[in-house]
């Protein structure tokens, strides 16, 4: 592993990177040192992260976190631009679809430490391979269906991968939640501890495979998801077509007319 750090890991104003010296690299999303807030930035930062992340060989596993008491609960939507536009979605969707893929393509095995509540892109920790929550996380979708548009941005893959395709469909309609507790049950949280315990234990986790060979744990991420991979890969392409189209429909508020 190389002594100097990276200028990605202080290139993105809502996202702190650090790294131990044996390739365990945590990924921390905040706004201005606090929980963080959805936007703009952080959708546009978030893929380029990603992309800085695959192509450096020193990491080795990935831990994704928040900060505080919330993985992610607020968003600002004015910060996204005007999604009834065409021109604005098409960045949206563009931005939507990488990172997408780069989650579930990195060649690394992903640890999540969802530190509290998760009801902005909640699909970001449950993507990952190993999730360790906060016996305090309540998971669900916010933003979508308040703001009058389809959840196709890759939310309705992850939901479905992670905790079935029917609850996701009856929590989608509902704008239902799922607690930790119940995400272990379903299969889609490994571990729920107090919040104090969750990132030590995500780390921990990392630091086990961080020590196995690189190839193997980097092939064994490639493996797992192919599934996914695949999904996500077919599956946004028109999901964020059609939430596109919802979003340019709220400029005229067509509602049931034909």
């Amino acid at each position: 592993m190389t002594g100097a750090t990276p200028e990605y890991f202080t290139a993105f104003k809502n996202i702190a990177l650090s790294r131990t010296d044996s390739g365990v690299l945590t990924l921390r999303f905040h706004t201005d040192g606090g929980p963080a807030t959805f936007s703009g930035q952080l959708h546009t930062d978030f893929p380029r992260a990603l992309f800085e992340i695959g192509e450096d060989r020193d990491n080795r596993v990935l831990v994704l976190t928040g900060t505080g008491d919330r993985f992610m609960t607020e968003i600002d939507g004015a910060s996204l631009g005007d999604i009834t536009k065409p021109a604005q979605w098409d960045r949206t969707v563009a931005e939507g679809r990488r990172v997408m893929q780069r989650l579930v393509d990195l060649e690394m095995p992903i640890v999540a430490a969802v530190n509290g509540p998760a009801s902005v892109h909640s699909e970001y920790a449950l993507l990952a391979d190993i999730v360790v929550a906060a016996d305090t996380t309540v998971f669900s979708d916010f933003p979508h269906l308040t703001f009058g548009i389809v959840p196709g941005d890759g939310i309705q893959i992850a939901w479905e991968e992670a905790i079935g395709v029917n609850r996701t469909r009856y929590l989608t309609l509902t704008q239902g939640s799922f607690t930790a507790d119940q995400a272990e049950r379903w299969g889609a949280v490994a571990e729920v501890l107090p919040l104090e315990r969750v990132l030590p234990r995500a780390q921990e986790l990392a630091e086990r495979l961080a020590a196995k060979p690189q190839l193997l744990t980097r092939y064994l991420a490639v493996t797992l998801r192919q599934r996914i991979s695949r999904r996500m890969a077919e599956g946004t392409q028109l999901g964020m077509a059609l939430e596109g189209l919802t979003a340019a429909d709220l400029a005229y508020g067509s509602g049931d007319a034909a």
